[in-house]
């Protein structure tokens, strides 16, 4: 799952390359069902033991254009973990605090320690596509931003923290679709924002930011992966695979009971002892 949606490195990304609408070998939602509750449960066990070793951890980034679909999937893939090890970070336009540091600061900040998973919605990108698609950042700076943010992925990949990077891609047509049920439906009016209406104006001003982004901020310690999410529930499956996958790459494991704990054991009675412990004395 990871290679078929993994983006190449080196090479120019074009978006229209890539289908929205696809669903794999796949024709409904019922066909990955049990697939998908399993690695639910994969997903947390592997929390649980990247938890208790507290050795590395999991930034999951998630950008896509408007109505893509960021908080529906870190909500339906995400919904059974530990949420004492999880966290979920949304980055709006910048406070006066944090525009008074560099771009980077305010999400640094929110970068999972060792033992947590943290998600993004929305991210450092930002800084490189709506500042670019608006004019408040000029060819000179994107190039420089480029640079840094791959200096700042590669120092997280050096401090055992995994950086998955995916993009939610949905068409035009399925945005507005979108955007009109939001309208019409009272339980989701709530999230209709005007200004999705006006930044579509700038679709194709967005896709060549996006193109850019693939290109220049991609390395073999953190690609880019591009997940069709015209359909939903393929969206979650593949974005669940990709979290799985990415942890399994990790070497997890529960650690070994101090001196201390093991000799507590042994004091154990045999019938309270952990399967397979060995009396004091052993």
């Amino acid at each position: 799952m990871d290679a078929s949606y993994r983006l190449p490195r080196g090479k120019r990304i074009k978006l229209s390359d890539y289908d929205p609408g696809d669903t794999s070998s796949f024709k409904e939602k019922e066909e990955v069902q049990e697939q998908f509750e399993q690695l639910k449960e994969e997903l947390n066990e592997l929390q649980d033991k990247l938890f208790a070793q507290k050795k590395y951890s999991l930034l999951v980034v998630f950008q896509g254009m408007d109505c893509s679909g960021k908080d529906g999937a870190i909500k339906k893939v995400f919904s059974g973990v530990n949420p004492h090890g999880f966290r979920v970070s949304s980055f709006k336009k910048p406070s006066a605090e944090e525009a008074a540091h560099d771009f980077l600061w305010r999400t640094h900040r929110e970068a999972p320690a060792q033992g947590y998973i943290a998600a993004f919605n929305r991210s450092y990108y930002e800084e490189v596509l709506i500042t670019r698609v608006h004019g408040q950042t000029d060819e000179e700076e994107a190039k420089r931003r480029f640079k840094q943010i791959k200096h700042f992925e590669k120092l997280m990949t050096d401090n055992h923290t995994k950086v998955l990077k995916i993009f939610l891609h949905i068409s035009k047509s399925f945005q507005i679709s979108k955007l009109q049920q939001r309208l019409r439906d009272p339980e989701k009016t709530w999230k209709f924002d005007p200004n999705d209406i006006l930044e579509r104006n700038y679709w194709d001003d967005y896709v060549q930011a996006y193109e850019d982004v693939f290109s220049h901020c991609s390395f073999k310690e953190a690609p880019w992966h591009i997940v069709p999410s015209n359909h939903r529930w393929f969206r979650d499956f593949v974005v669940l695979s990709l979290i799985v996958e990415a942890l399994r790459e990790l070497p997890l494991a529960y650690p070994k009971p101090d001196a201390k704990v093991t000799e507590l054991i042994g004091l154990l009675p045999e019938d309270t002892r952990p399967e397979g412990a060995a009396p004091k004395g052993y």
